[in-house]
């Protein structure tokens, strides 16, 4: 009798929470219908605890796959994070200072030809305040370098450094060769052993280290039809062979290559929630990990590799940042003062942007906050 008393008091406390997922999962897939998306994987965090996590609509297309939780996704632009994270360890171990020049540290001349008496400093880089562009490129490093390539003038704008500031994927793409020169690591194996491994997270840049068949396929939309973007995942294994450290680093993408899990980025996400640590673990302080948060520009309100934004949730100031390629679309932002953070990724969809932010990405950050945080 005491036995079937605790059973249906357990059915009575599981019932109200199966209710409400089933609740979240009817309004994201109807989400996911209107906006023509693939594939979604969400993970929600709140108090330090994974309370929510699903996986919806497809993997493959072409193989009818349907999305798991342990697939992996190329996240595009939030990879910048894990570089700058990795930028803010070197900095504690007194290998680099954030307002050092940055051609001291990358190895070459980085200098505004139109402000060649303002040093580009380190900071500058990693908030792009640095008045580089990408207008010849950012997959490899010779576009900038003076000795390699005559029109290197071209990657600088006509504002002073420190200014103003202007997204650049090549900014990030030398900040992993700079890791690299300091370590004397390849990227991909410092992110690992300092990062992944100590956060006890599956994930990386390099194809041939993965376990390729978790890697979630991404779909463009292209004159209105799915197109499958294999580029993506490509092993580059040719470039790999003759690779120079420090200086072939953009092979790798540390501004937009990292492959991992919705629930493992999470994880992530929580170490920089708590300012550094998560589940006992350290990977940078308290003091590094706020300078990250804090914007160095407005109304961007770019930080070091990571963003405020008061656009994707009414109401509420969120920290994270977004990804964007080959037809993913990742966001991942959090609250450090109330303890919550939301993940959310597609391999493609087709609707456009509300305030900046694809369609199916807000309209889950806001199911998730409304059933999950908010009560």
């Amino acid at each position: 009798m005491k036995k079937l008393a605790l059973a249906l008091l357990a059915l009575f406390l599981y019932l109200p929470i199966y209710a409400q997922f089933e609740k979240i999962e009817r309004e994201i897939t109807e989400s996911m219908t209107k906006t023509e998306t693939v594939g979604l994987a969400v993970a929600v965090i709140k108090n330090n605890k994974l309370i929510y996590q699903h996986s919806f609509g497809k993997k493959s297309i072409e193989n009818d796959t349907p999305l798991s939780g342990s697939d992996i996704f190329r996240i595009a632009s939030i990879s910048k994070s894990f570089a700058a994270t990795a930028i803010m360890q070197l900095a504690e171990a007194k290998k680099l200072s954030l307002d050092d020049d940055f051609g001291n540290l990358v190895g070459f001349k980085i200098r505004n030809p139109k402000f060649p008496e303002t040093v580009i400093t380190l900071r500058m880089v990693l908030s792009h305040t640095s008045s580089i562009n990408d207008s010849q490129g950012y997959f490899n490093l010779d576009v900038i370098n003076p000795s390699k390539n005559p029109n290197w003038e071209k990657c600088y704008t006509d504002k002073q450094p420190g200014t103003s500031y202007l997204y650049c994927n090549l900014n990030f793409n030398m900040i992993g060769a700079t890791v690299e020169r300091l370590t004397g690591q390849r990227y991909d194996s410092y992110i690992k052993q300092h990062i992944l491994n100590p956060l006890n997270v599956y994930g990386g840049y390099c194809i041939d280290s993965l376990d390729t068949k978790r890697f979630v396929s991404l779909y463009e939309y292209e004159n209105k039809a799915l197109k499958l973007s294999p580029a993506a995942y490509a092993p580059r294994r040719e470039e790999l062979s003759t690779y120079q450290l420090g200086y072939s680093t953009p092979i790798l993408s540390p501004t937009g290559g990292m492959k991992i899990s919705a629930t493992d980025l999470a994880t992530y996400m929580t170490m920089h929630m708590n300012y550094g640590k998560v589940n006992g673990t350290k990977i940078i302080s308290k003091k590094s990990a706020k300078q990250m948060q804090t914007p160095l520009s407005s109304p961007e309100n770019y930080g070091l590799a990571l963003l405020t934004t008061n656009k994707l949730i009414e109401g509420k100031t969120l920290t994270g940042h977004t990804g964007s390629a080959y037809g993913l679309y990742s966001a991942m932002f959090f609250d450090p003062k109330e303890k919550f953070g939301i993940v959310v990724i597609t391999n493609g969809t087709g609707a456009g942007q509300v305030n900046g932010y694809k369609a199916i990405i807000k309209e889950t950050f806001n199911t998730l906050y409304q059933n999950l945080i908010v009560k």
